[in-house]
Parts: structure tokens; sequence; C-alpha cells
């Protein structure tokens, strides 16, 4: 299926790119997240009337984003967990956990945003998380984990 990007896509291509995708990846990622319209001869025409306000539109996001990476630049963060005497948490700490953290620190982040590739984070001490803000903007906090003290 032939599709008009309105965004920058990683892997796809960029603003108004003509590109082939799978049907099904059109159907259920990039036409109802607004992303891509199909590549119609009607909306070809209304993509070219529009592409002055999408390419500002897109330059205020990649802005945005750049303004937040430069924020959380270097950002250290520390969340408490209750802990075994090994060092291994009760549970684990999660996206959305970092995403709170960051968001009550630092600047506002999606839990979308958060790359964790090997899952969450499980042990006591200091992990570097990376945030993808942008098609174009990549940064990485620290988050450190420190054992709940125990109340006796």
């Amino acid at each position: 299926m032939q599709v008009i990007l309105l965004e920058k896509i990683d892997k796809l291509g960029e603003l108004g790119d003509l590109v082939d995708v799978k049907s099904g990846f059109a159907r259920n990622f990039l036409l109802p997240q607004k992303k891509a319209e199909p590549a119609t001869r009607e909306n070809k025409e209304a993509f070219e009337q529009r592409r002055a306000e999408l390419e500002r539109l897109q330059s205020e996001a990649l802005a945005s984003a750049q303004t937040r990476a430069e924020k959380l630049e270097g950002a250290v963060v520390t969340i408490t967990s209750k802990a075994g005497s090994e060092g291994k948490l009760f549970g684990s700490v999660g996206t959305e956990d970092i995403r709170r953290a960051l968001t009550e620190s630092f600047v506002e982040v999606e839990k979308k945003e958060i790359r964790m590739p090997d899952g969450p984070l499980r042990t006591v001490g200091e992990h570097e998380i990376g945030l993808h803000l942008h098609a174009d903007v990549d940064t990485s906090v620290t988050v450190q984990i420190v054992a709940e003290a125990e109340s006796e």
C-alpha cells in the first residue's frame, strides 16, 4: 500500500515521502495515528496545499524535543524501592516509575519515549536509560535505585 507520510518516521521516510508499506502497518498504525494518509490523487493535492503547515509543526516538535533533551542532559533521578540484602529489588522499576520521577524532577516525559531494551530494572544501583524524544533527538538519563530504609 502506498502512503504519504505526514511526519518523519524512523527507518521509513521524511515528511511528504511516498512510501510503500504493508497494508496492515498502514491500516493499524500509520493511518489511525495520523502519521500518514493513502496516496490517492486527492490526498496528494491536499498534502501539497498543507505542506508548509506540516513542515512548521514538525520543526516546532523538533525544537520542543531538543529543549527537553537539553533539560534532561546529565540528569540523575533517584527512585527508592524495597530491596533484599543482596541488592535485588522486591519487584522492579519500570517505564511508568521512571516517567513519573522524570516528570516530577525535570520535564514532562511520555512513557513511550523511554527505551529499556533489557526490560525493567531489578537491582539497586545506577542504570543508564535511553530516551527517544523525537525521530532526530535521543538522549539518556541516569536512574539511581536506592534500597528503601527498613523501619523497625
